[in-house]
């Protein structure tokens, strides 16, 4: 999905001409398996869950994370720069695969593995509990001032009100693209913010009225904002899951069970709260996600 977190700017980018080609690994030795992820918190913490999974099963690890939005990160997948990375299925299928972003949670994974499969010889882990889907949310005021419950209500008012958004937003099927077909949604004013957590502050100053969150934003939990309801189904499942290489599951096939035992202790609540540990309390990834690790009896 699109860049969400607070700290991507503080993390250097990591240049992919840079990164080391894989090398035959002797018989026996630890494999070595590059891990990375997009530019945003979430994937910060969660590739440091798996990297961490991964070296506790006995793999060594090079981490190779902020590598930029979802084409930046595939492209190091397919060419080989990276053996994994979290991805989510909606943005696997209409991002990547240029799909029309519909169908159940079951449809949409099914899609996402065999066009994977078919297209880069990549594969779709199990998903874990987590699914980071689009929401547009507004402050109580705001959704009491205008009778906001569900997206449609946010259609019959959205000529007067501004949307801050990220930069994909604009031209994504699922974004205003998908809610103008959907829902005939018209704002008065679109601003684009690439930093998730600025859009939050143009909501409490006052310089717009709707923002494009995501379901794991821990300012959610925290803020008391008032997320619509998607009462006509515009948004697919954004499940999250590993996308490994075939190679890489070939070469060491158990490198598939500590990312879907990973992954099966997440959910939207606990992402919230690891998203707001490193975002608001100042948390290095690697400390959030040991610590979890550690609370799970995987240390």
């Amino acid at each position: 999905m699109t860049a969400r977190g607070g700290i991507a700017g503080a993390i250097g980018r990591r240049g992919l001409l840079a990164l080391p080609t894989l090398l035959a690994r002797p018989a026996g030795a630890a494999p070595l398996l590059r891990v990375g992820s997009k530019n945003f918190t979430e994937q910060f913490v969660v590739a440091e869950l798996f990297a961490q999974g991964l070296e506790r099963a006995g793999a060594r690890v090079e981490r190779r994370v902020n590598l930029g939005g979802t084409a930046i990160a595939h492209r190091a997948l397919t060419t080989g720069e990276i053996d994994l990375y979290p991805e989510y299925t909606g943005t696997g299928l209409g991002v990547v695969l240029k799909q029309p972003p519909d169908g159940s949670a079951a449809e949409v994974l099914a899609k996402v593995r065999t066009g994977y499969e078919a297209q880069f010889n990549l594969t779709w882990l199990d998903p874990s509990g987590v699914d980071n889907g689009n929401a547009l949310l507004v402050l109580p005021r705001t959704a009491q001032r205008h009778g906001l419950t569900t997206l449609s209500d946010l259609a019959r008012a959205a000529p007067q009100l501004t949307l801050a958004a990220g930069n994909e937003f604009a031209d994504r099927a699922d974004g205003l693209p998908g809610l103008r077909r959907v829902y005939g949604m018209e704002f008065r004013r679109f601003r684009q913010f690439a930093a998730l957590g600025l859009r939050y502050a143009a909501l409490q100053h006052g310089q717009a009225d709707v923002v494009n969150a995501y379901s794991t934003d821990w300012q959610i939990a925290v803020g008391g904002y008032r997320v619509m309801e998607d009462d006509r189904r515009l948004w697919p499942p954004y499940q999250l899951a590993a996308v490994v290489r075939q190679t890489a599951l070939r070469d060491w096939p158990e490198l598939a069970a500590p990312l879907v035992r990973i992954g099966a202790m997440l959910d939207n609540p606990v992402m919230q709260e690891l998203n707001r540990q490193v975002d608001q309390d100042g948390e290095e990834p690697r400390e959030v996600a040991a610590r979890f690790l550690r609370a799970k009896g995987l240390a």
